[in-house]
């Protein structure tokens, strides 16, 4: 068994390729991609795991789910679902997103507030670190944009959650590029520099395809734009806090606070309907935390069963070539992230084997650290069931209060495609220079 883990086994894919089957199949046949719940589907996912590979018995299998559950990047996200539910909550129920929003509008054209989301989305991920707290911030106000122009709200969020895929691959604070960093022996700086030149063509493309779509208007604004500027504070701490770099928790902590005290001090909320208000936000969050945990424990064992393997030995027989290993890389870490739901997962998997490709090809150490952090967010941001998307989705209902898939979100998301196309270009017309072996 340990050889054929050892050289993978495409079998060990099976639940994943069940999970699709079920969700994506039940959705098509009935047109509603809520008939079949999420978790549903990945519980029987999980459970086919559970009767695959006969030679670990039941208590080994729980052994393999509870480390994969353990992983400090599962637990983070987790708490980071909880903490973003519990601001958006508030933050919506005291008024503070309506009147970021009508203050926005009040001095924006609305032929660029969705270009706004976008553009504010990558400054604040950049600064923050992390996609899932810029689409916790970014969400409220998305839903109020949409609200208020007329615009779609698929629309308006898929401009947040481009927007926060442009810092998660790039900011030095986030845990894909430190992980990309490290496993490629890479320094940050360059790095940075690297992956700036790749997707800034893509960032720019992304903005003036936002002002094209959104360019002619909205019919709803002649609604009353009135706000309060200490309900919007609690906005502006958040997004100046992301700015300096303080630690998404706390971000996202102390927007809470100050959300509840503004609610309190202006008098749109008592004190115990902010503190009801979080708890709902938190509740809102409870599905897609669930989803985490089981995606952990699926994804877990089909790296126990040799799926991953299978994937690597795969694309490591059919590299050629510098420019082949580079593309290799890209598209390695691409599937095995669509495999595992997880970009963070996805580089710490396939970052040795990146490595040792590298070394192998003449591959720079910044170049593979950027290629793993970019793929690895072109699948994150387009995959229907990862966690930026899920969230998203989630928190557009739930605000809404109407039913938003990742399937509706998925055709505006412009940038992660544009990303890829960026990357391969750069690939294919880029020139390997003479001291690349040394950098």
């Amino acid at each position: 068994m340990d050889n054929q883990q050892n050289n993978g086994r495409l079998i060990a894919l099976l639940p994943m390729g069940v999970f699709l089957v079920i969700f994506l199949g039940a959705g098509i046949l009935t047109g509603d991609f809520y008939s079949m719940p999420t978790i549903l589907a990945f519980l029987i996912a999980l459970f086919v795991a559970f009767l695959q590979n006969r030679g670990l018995d039941f208590n080994k299998k729980i052994s393999v789910i509870a480390k994969g559950i353990s992983d400090d990047n599962i637990i983070t996200m987790c708490l980071i679902f909880l903490c973003a539910g519990g601001f958006s909550g508030v933050v919506t129920a005291t008024g503070g997103a309506e009147s970021t929003v009508n203050l926005g509008l009040t001095f924006l054209p609305t032929q660029i507030i969705v270009v706004g989301l976008f553009i504010i989305g990558c400054f604040v991920s950049i600064s923050m670190g992390t996609s899932m707290g810029t689409i916790a911030a970014l969400a409220p106000i998305a839903v109020q944009v949409s609200k208020k122009t007329g615009f779609e709200i698929a629309v308006c969020i898929a401009a947040v959650v481009c927007g926060a895929m442009f810092g998660d691959n790039l900011s030095m604070i986030s845990d894909t590029t430190i992980a990309a960093v490290k496993t490629q022996g890479a320094q940050m700086k360059d790095k940075f520099r690297q992956n700036f030149l790749i997707v800034l063509p893509a960032a720019i493309v992304t903005a003036i395809i936002f002002f094209l779509l959104t360019r002619s208007g909205a019919p709803n604004m002649n609604l009353d734009l009135k706000f309060n500027f200490w309900l919007v504070l609690p906005y502006i701490l958040v997004l100046v806090g992301a700015l300096i770099g303080i630690n998404v928790f706390l971000v996202l902590i102390g927007g809470t606070v100050a959300s509840i005290l503004a609610g309190v001090l202006t008098g749109s909320l008592s004190f115990w309907k902010c503190v009801a208000a979080v708890g709902t936000g938190i509740n809102g969050m409870y599905d897609i935390t669930v989803i985490s945990i089981i995606v952990a424990c699926i994804v877990a064992l089909i790296k126990e069963y040799g799926g991953i393997d299978f994937i690597i030995n795969i694309f490591k027989k059919h590299i050629k070539g510098n420019k082949g290993a580079q593309l290799g890389i890209g598209f390695l870490t691409l599937i095995v992230d669509a495999c595992t739901a997880n970009n963070t997962v996805a580089i710490i998997i396939t970052g040795p084997l990146a490595k040792n490709i590298s070394n192998e090809f003449g591959v720079t150490a910044k170049k593979s650290a950027s290629l793993l952090d970019i793929f690895a967010s072109v699948g994150q941001g387009l995959i229907p069931y990862g966690a930026q998307l899920l969230s998203a989705a989630a928190l557009a209902t739930s605000l809404s209060k109407v039913k938003i898939t990742p399937y509706q979100i998925i055709p505006n998301m412009y940038y992660p495609v544009l990303m890829a196309i960026s990357a391969v270009l750069f690939i294919v017309f880029t020139k390997k220079k003479k001291n690349e072996m040394k950098s």
